[in-house]
Parts: C-alpha cells; structure tokens; sequence
C-alpha cells in the first residue's frame, strides 16, 4: 500500500491531542510501577508473596517495558516523525497496544462506578492504597481512550481504502480458509466465554472464585469477540452493501487484537499457576481449558488480523 497522510486539519489536531493526552496519562502508571521495583530491590516496599524477589521485579520490569512502549506509540501517533515509521512495526504495536487498552474501555468505565473502597487488591502485587489502584486505572483509562482515537484517525489516513467507502465497493472475493478459521474461532471463543459471563459452570474447576468483577469482564470480552467475527463475517460476504467499510475495519481490528494481545499474556500465567499452584489465588477457569481457550485466542486473532489485511486488499 501507498503511505500518504492527509493534511486534515482538524482530524491531525484530534490525532495529536488524544496521542499526547494518552501518553500523558500513562506516565503515572509507568512512575508507580519503577517505584514498586526500587522499592523492592531497596527492601522498602513489600512484594507479592507469591512471588520471589526476582520474579516479582521481572514481572513489573515487563510491565514497564509495555508502558514505555504504549507512550511511544501514542506519542508517535500524534508527531510528525512518526508517519516516516515503516508500516510493519507500527501496526504489529499499534494492533497490540490497542488490543490490550480498547476493549477494557467499558471495563473500566462500568467498575469505576461501583469502586468504594480504600485500598485495592491488585491481580499481581499487595494491597494498594485506593489512589494508586486510581491513578492505575486513570492511566490504562486514558492511554486506551487516546489509542481508540490517535489510531484510527491515523490509519484512515495513511492507508484510507480501510476506511473508506462502503462495504459493495469492495472487489467481491470468496472467503478464505484464513478468514474461515478467523469466524469460527473469534464466535467460539466469544461463545464459551458469553456462557460462562452467563453463570455457565462446564469447564471452571472454582465457580466458586467467580466475583462480579470476573463476570464484567469475562461478559465484556464476550462481547467484543462476538462483535469481531460478526465484522469479519460482513467483511467476507461484502454484506449489507451499504455498511461503511470502517465500522467492521475497526471492530474487526480491535477484537482480533484484543484476543491475540491477552491471550498471549494469560499464557504465561497460566503455565506458571500450573507449575506452582499456591502462586495466586485459583482462577474460577480450569487451567487445561483455559489454555486450550487462549490458544485458540491466538490463533483467533492472527487469523483475524490476516483475514481483514486480504479483505481490504480484495484478496485471500
């Protein structure tokens, strides 16, 4: 594709506004976040006890790096410089970041309602003071606000055939196994988790550990990956005709993402709480199924990804 940005005023200052605004509001979360690892190197601040010293500072050391490159992404959405980045790299972060951060918009939205309390139990680490749990959730809240923006607006214009137009102007093209697997997969998985968001019990081993908080966020998740193979389906079929080619873009994009970015996190996780099973809290899910779950996420979102790519391009 040809990389060509437009020169929109007013869409290049929103592009640059919600970029620098949500690389501002992750700078918080990446300060608490080095001061949890110098104060545990130093042995001022305690650290999850299900954790070694250098398990617990490897992790947020992770966390950090993914901070740091959440802020140069946003960052380099909004400046010039940052339309001279070759396409690949951009998009393989911009895909995960967004991926990660959107979807947990409404997430976040609907639990700010209802938080209470003083201090907060973080999924990782000790008890937290109530203004940092805040300030934590203010920073994916803004970083994930400022990428639903920054993002679009500036793939609409570097690649706008993406955006564009309505769904029958598209070349017609049959689907693909690619883009077969990527419906079958992202529905599955929206379909197990929507059942367990429900109250279904096949395939928790601790129905018991279920909070409301799981239960939002399983039915969220639910949510958007039904929403993504229903944008994928629309984008094979070039169905209804009349449907701008950026709603399904953007909701494809995001699901694939999403599924792809948390389910390779979860991964990890889920083969440590397998090895040592006192390192958490048990999951309400049971290990083997949810690793079977989220690889089939991964595949789901590739897949998804690759299936939207040959969409747009008109090919399989």
């Amino acid at each position: 594709m040809t990389a060509s940005l437009t020169a929109d005023p007013p869409v290049g200052r929103a592009r640059t506004l919600a970029g620098l605004g949500g690389a501002l509001a992750m700078v918080p979360y990446l300060l608490i976040k080095v001061s949890w690892v110098a104060g545990a190197l130093l042995g001022l601040l305690p650290h999850d006890e299900g954790f070694t010293l250098g398990g617990w500072v490897a992790l947020n050391v992770v966390t950090i790096a993914m901070a740091a490159t959440g802020i140069a992404l946003a960052v380099a959405l909004a400046r010039p410089w940052g339309r001279r980045i070759p396409a690949a790299p951009l998009l393989t972060v911009a895909w995960i970041g967004a991926g990660f951060l959107v979807p947990m918009l409404p997430y976040l939205a609907l639990t700010a309602l209802v938080a209470d309390g003083a201090t907060t139990e973080g999924p990782t680490g000790p008890t937290m003071p109530g203004w940092e749990a805040a300030l934590i959730t203010a920073s994916f809240a803004g970083l994930g606000l400022g990428l639903a923006i920054a993002v679009p607006l500036y793939l609409r214009d570097r690649w706008p055939v993406a955006f564009h137009g309505r769904l029958g102007s598209l070349p017609a093209t049959a689907p693909g196994v690619t883009a077969t697997v990527a419906v079958v997969a992202t529905a599955a998985s929206g379909v197990l988790t929507l059942a367990w968001a429900a109250g279904a019990t096949p395939g928790l081993a601790h129905p018991e550990a279920r909070s409301g908080g799981w239960h939002l966020l399983t039915g969220t998740t639910a949510g958007w990956a039904l929403a993504g193979a229903a944008a994928l389906w629309v984008l094979g079929r070039r169905r209804p005709a009349r449907l701008p080619v950026w709603a399904p873009v953007a909701v494809a994009w995001t699901a694939s993402g999403m599924l792809a970015a948390w389910s390779a996190w979860k991964l990890p996780l889920l083969a440590a709480l397998a090895a040592n099973p006192g390192l958490a809290e048990p999951w309400p899910e049971d290990l083997a199924v949810a690793a079977v779950q989220h690889v089939v996420g991964v595949v789901a979102g590739v897949a998804g990804l690759l299936a939207l790519r040959a969409a747009i391009r008109g090919s399989n």
